[in-house]
């Protein structure tokens, strides 16, 4: 199979599990509608490189020694669920007004990127999604390096796009339901969302 062809057949099977809805999704989704789009930018920094290590790692092997040992995750599941779900219970208390989460001080861009990377790292469904769909499209007769950085750049162009859409999404609906006296609903929707997506990745 040629490189061109490879990444025609590529690019939009990975788009397409990309932007089904999932748990990066959701959490681009409900950080966009907390605090917009340009600060959710911090968390798909921590999500992208998360996805790239855990793609590499598919590949080099790793992965499948990390899915024999699954205390590993779980650790990484429930610290990562029980922080998400936090900021959640933050954001249901809010009540009329705001969630705190919306000011600059409440949530650090360090913050963020631990959050996108660690709901990254933490989801084993990412990790063997990575397992079966990365190999086949591996040539072990080529060079593995190059190969390997053809696939990562539409890995991260793909995720981006689609994490920008979900966030986009978000703020969309944010300005909706603050239109009128609607802000409690607003977070109280984000709240449940990312209590959500906190008990999907202990959970999951």
């Amino acid at each position: 199979m040629s490189e061109h062809i490879l990444i025609a057949v590529f690019l939009p099977t990975f788009f397409f599990v990309s932007i089904t809805p999932g748990m990066c999704m959701t959490l681009a989704m409900t950080l966009g509608m907390s605090i917009g789009v340009r600060r959710t930018l911090w968390m798909m920094i921590g999500e992208l490189v998360g996805v790239a290590l855990v793609a590499i790692a598919a590949v080099m092997g790793v992965a499948s020694m990390m899915l024999n040992y699954p205390q590993i995750f779980e650790i990484l599941k429930w610290v990562g669920g029980l922080y998400l779900a936090f900021i959640g219970v933050q954001m249901w208390r809010a009540k009329g007004k705001l969630a705190r989460l919306e000011t600059s001080t409440s949530i650090s861009n360090r913050a963020l990127i631990t959050q996108g990377f660690v709901t990254a790292i933490a989801n084993p469904k990412g990790w063997a999604f990575m397992i079966s769909l990365l190999p086949p499209f591996i040539n072990v007769d080529n060079a593995i390096a190059p190969q390997m950085m053809m696939l990562l750049s539409v890995i991260m162009l793909t995720e981006f796009v689609s994490m920008l859409a979900y966030a986009s999404g978000g703020k969309s609906l944010k300005l909706f339901l603050s239109r009128g006296d609607n802000i409690k609903w607003l977070n109280r929707i984000a709240g449940s969302l990312m209590v959500g997506v906190g008990c999907w990745l202990a959970l999951g």
